[in-house]
């Protein structure tokens, strides 16, 4: 039995090492809760503190697109290669199997397609976030048209105001108008907008002058893949984006559409958290699709 010195210094329980000082690893976020750090911490690999992220949230606007058919047998099989999963909650529950454990990202925004106007949406229940037991929540938000702007904004601040509550972080997907130019100037102010209204993740596009765009945002940001690129040029938007500073990416169609999205997607990986050079990770996923 411990005598009673041992015990009031706190020696026979190991008390006399502090406690870590260190701040949380993803930046511009040590001052949230703990549950929303441990939802982070599910996306975001803690060696590498970036995340690839596989989006197949895109029928939700745009309908059956190619390579999206049937996410049963395209998306599915490419889960467990994934940190993190983004897709809508119908996607989720008839076609990813409910034993996988991946986080997911729910898109939470909807009420339009591509044949009318564009994020003019409003925000499912949050209950259905709970209920899918989501990482992360994400929703538009469009600077620069008149129409949808100030709609996007306030949806997006109003999933901030649900996020906080349940512990749940917040993806920005940053949308700019379409008379406005695709640059790191709003492209960095739409990512600036997401983050003063509390997103604890935004998403943009990959632009010239894209460590501009990183610098003023201070929570952490992936990258959009955009459209179907050649493999090898779909890495070096991967590589370049993590040089800039961006923590990771959120790849759809330069995955799912590749000529073998598996490889694609482990080639990914390899740049994203063990940084290997583009043409290095292209002659991985040559062999690999061998």
């Amino acid at each position: 039995m411990a005598d009673t010195d041992d015990i009031r210094d706190g020696k026979s329980f190991g008390l006399d090492t502090p406690a870590s000082t260190e701040g949380f690893y993803l930046k511009g976020l040590n001052n949230n809760d703990w549950g929303l750090k441990n939802r982070l911490s599910r996306i975001f690999n803690k060696k590498s503190g970036n995340t690839v992220m596989l989006a197949f949230d895109h029928g939700f606007l745009m309908g059956p697109t190619s390579g999206l058919e049937r996410i049963d047998l395209n998306i599915a099989p490419l889960a467990e290669e994934a940190d993190c999963l983004m897709g809508t909650r119908g996607m989720l529950r008839t076609s990813i199997p409910p034993t996988c454990s991946k986080p997911v990202c729910l898109r939470t925004d909807t009420g339009t397609t591509i044949l009318t106007q564009m994020n003019d949406n409003v925000l499912i229940d949050e209950v259905e976030a709970i209920n899918i037991n989501a990482s992360a929540m994400a929703a538009m938000l469009s600077v620069g048209e008149k129409e949808t702007e100030a709609i996007t904004i306030a949806n997006f601040s109003r999933l901030v105001d649900i996020g906080n509550k349940y512990g749940i972080p917040v993806m920005g997907v940053t949308a700019v108008g379409k008379d406005m130019a695709r640059d790191a100037r709003y492209f960095g102010m739409a990512s600036r907008v997401c983050a003063e209204n509390g997103a604890s993740i935004v998403k943009t596009y990959y632009t010239e002058g894209f460590e501009k765009v990183v610098a003023s945002c201070p929570v952490p940001v992936v990258i959009a893949g955009g459209k179907k690129l050649p493999e090898l040029e779909a890495l070096e938007l991967c590589y370049n984006a993590i040089q800039c500073g961006a923590a990771g990416v959120d790849m759809g169609r330069n995955v799912f559409q590749s000529e073998a999205p598996l490889a694609m997607m482990k080639a990914v990986k390899s740049v994203v958290h063990d940084g290997l050079k583009p043409a290095e990770a292209f002659e991985f996923f040559e062999s690999l699709s061998k």
